[in-house]
């Protein structure tokens, strides 16, 4: 107790007690990596005894100095040829024709090389390896800076010719080379890192990403839905769509949200400004509450209905919900959105208003939003989520919002089997509208013992 007096103290017991827990927890993980790069170290060895170079690329180095958890690596090997290397190592397993790249003892491990747009896309290159080609040479191919980086696995030589320790340390993104422009696929990449890390992109690049607007239609939906995903998963989702947005790329893939921008609300209700902005801080508030990646999603598409409002109604938005409903649907449709998140999604988009006023409505119709939101898949818990993260105000979210708890109890307390006992009856159309009747009795006996 007597240290419990002293801040100073306190504070530094209970860092060290949190220094030891990560350090226990990631114990075996270290060891892991430990073998891992003495393992890659004799392969180095072996390769430097031949003629070559292993190196470390991309974005494990970018994590390492960022000091992020290294989730993959990829190596680079210079000097040799693909034949040279496959005698070397008849243990590997290779992953491409023309690409070079192998899988050896589980780590894929890549030839460097050059490449060459040849066709619209982002696959049509023509791709060339060979042992001239240096490290500098296949780094430059690649799309930012920060992922232009390579580490020499024997010296621990950081190989850096276009500055991305220095874009790390400035939190800015940009282009490696003009050779950008040859891939569209980068314009989301840009736009996920930029989420991912809480990075700025660079205005050239913005300019870049600009230049393949036309062929981002070339990209299929499924390969935009990994970086949607990538971005819903970070810490500030929003910036993945600024970036679009800044880019003017926004409405390639997402026009519903891209036709949120300029329909205004009403300011009294929503000071952060028109059903984009507002739609942007939502999806960010989510990342308070909760890691499912549905409800994430819920809460990003929760006013979609805005983007078709009538301007001659607006601020308002009358018949938004069900208009949103449609409108997930459609996009859930087009870009191939799991079902889960469609069917959360629509829920969120039909219900949340519902949500927000539950505590003014009748009991008829309190019950009969706990019975809809209760049996999807989004449930209870999950509109709760969206609801606080659509009325919070300033960062700061309501805690008037319980009908998720009512909900639950009353779904627990007055069940059909209950129903059955009760009056003695078996199932059917029957049961139905007395099970209703009854919850809508339990709801009014929970309103007054809430007066009293």
């Amino acid at each position: 107790m007597i240290f419990l007096k002293n801040e100073k103290i306190y504070n530094f017991l209970i860092q060290s007690i949190l220094r030891w827990s990560v350090f226990l927890l990631n114990k075996d993980y270290m060891e892991e990596y430990k073998l891992s790069d003495e393992k890659m170290k004799n392969i180095a060895q072996k390769i430097e005894k031949a003629g070559g170079r292993l190196y470390l690329v991309g974005g494990a180095v970018r994590d390492e100095i960022i000091g992020r958890e290294r989730k993959d690596e990829d190596y680079c090997v210079t000097g040799l040829t693909a034949e040279k290397f496959e005698t070397m190592f008849p243990t590997m397993i290779k992953r491409g024709k023309s690409f070079g790249v192998y899988d050896l003892d589980g780590k894929e491990i890549a030839l460097a090389r050059i490449e060459k747009k040849i066709g619209l896309g982002h696959k049509e290159f023509e791709i060339q390896t060979n042992e001239d080609i240096t490290i500098e040479q296949d780094l430059a191919r690649r799309d930012i800076t920060i992922n232009s980086m390579a580490r020499d696995i024997l010296t621990g030589e950081l190989i850096d010719p276009f500055g991305g320790k220095k874009d790390i340390e400035e939190k800015i993104i940009r282009n490696t080379t003009e050779a950008f422009s040859e891939d569209p696929l980068r314009v989301y990449r840009v736009a996920r890192f930029a989420s991912v890390l809480n990075f700025k992109v660079d205005y050239k690049t913005i300019g870049q990403m600009k230049l393949l607007k036309n062929e981002l239609k070339t990209l299929s939906v499924e390969r935009v839905f990994i970086e949607l995903k990538k971005a819903l998963a970070s810490n500030k989702p929003s910036i993945f769509f600024n970036v679009l947005r800044e880019a003017d790329v926004l409405e390639v893939h997402f026009k519903e949200i891209f036709d949120l921008i300029g329909k205004i609300q009403p300011e009294k209700y929503h000071p952060e400004g028109d059903s984009y902005n507002h739609t942007m801080q939502v999806v960010d508030n989510s990342v308070k509450l909760t890691d499912k990646l549905e409800i994430r999603y819920s809460c990003l598409v929760h006013d979609l209905g805005k983007g078709t409002t009538p301007r001659d109604i607006l601020p308002h938005h009358y018949g938004h919900e069900e208009r949103g409903e449609k409108l997930v649907l459609e996009m859930g449709r087009r870009l191939k959105i799991p079902k889960l998140w469609t069917s959360c999604g629509k829920i969120s988009a039909k219900e949340h208003m519902r949500g927000g006023i539950f505590n003014e409505m009748t009991a008829k119709k309190k019950v009969e939003f706990i019975e809809r939101v209760g049996k999807s898949q989004l449930g209870l818990d999950g509109m709760k989520i969206v609801v606080m993260c659509d009325r919070a105000r300033n960062g700061k979210f309501l805690d008037k919002i319980d009908f998720d708890k009512i909900g639950k109890k009353c779904l627990k307390e007055v069940t059909g089997k209950m129903i059955m006992e009760k009056y003695n009856i078996s199932g059917g159309i029957g049961l139905k509208k007395i099970l209703h009747e009854e919850r809508i009795k339990w709801i009014k006996l929970q309103n007054e013992k809430t007066i009293l």
